[in-house]
């Protein structure tokens, strides 16, 4: 019993322990990247239907309206994946959260946000919302940016 209570002691001593949980970080983060890759793959295969759709049965001189901001949601949408993707690569590459990479993605999809927002149902209230988000990341960024030269 003091053999046992000995070993589970060493392994919640602070150097084993942390590298268990750095082990326990890579797993997931596999795991996320995995399936991350997985939705990428559904969002394609279905931009690529919309698309087809969209060529084949829009009346000529109406893409330009609602079907063209919809494919760019959804191309935007697979664009966010991917920087997500490419975030959940460099922490398991370098293991250190690259800021300028998520402020960037998060301002990609603030981005999509707005192109794809239907001006008559929304309140002012969140346009005031998204232009802040807009400011703050906006100045976040140029931080982040500036820190590093």
């Amino acid at each position: 019993m003091a053999k046992l209570v000995r070993q589970l002691l060493q392994q919640l001593s602070n150097e084993t322990f942390l590298r268990r949980l750095h082990q326990f970080e890579g797993t997931i983060s596999k795991v996320l990247s995995i399936g991350l890759i997985g939705i990428i793959l559904a969002m394609v295969f279905d931009l690529a239907i919309v698309m087809g759709k969209a060529i084949f049965t829009t009346a000529p001189g109406t893409f330009l309206g609602q079907t063209a901001i919809d494919i760019l949601g959804l191309f935007l949408s697979v664009l966010i994946a991917l920087e997500i993707l490419e975030n959940i690569t460099a922490y398991i590459q370098k293991h250190v959260v690259q800021v300028e990479l998520v402020i960037a993605t998060a301002l990609t999809a603030v981005g999509r946000k707005i192109i794809i927002l239907d001006l008559a149902k929304v309140s002012g209230v969140t346009l005031i919302g998204l232009a802040i988000a807009i400011f703050a990341l906006a100045i976040s960024y140029w931080i982040v940016r500036t820190s590093h030269r």
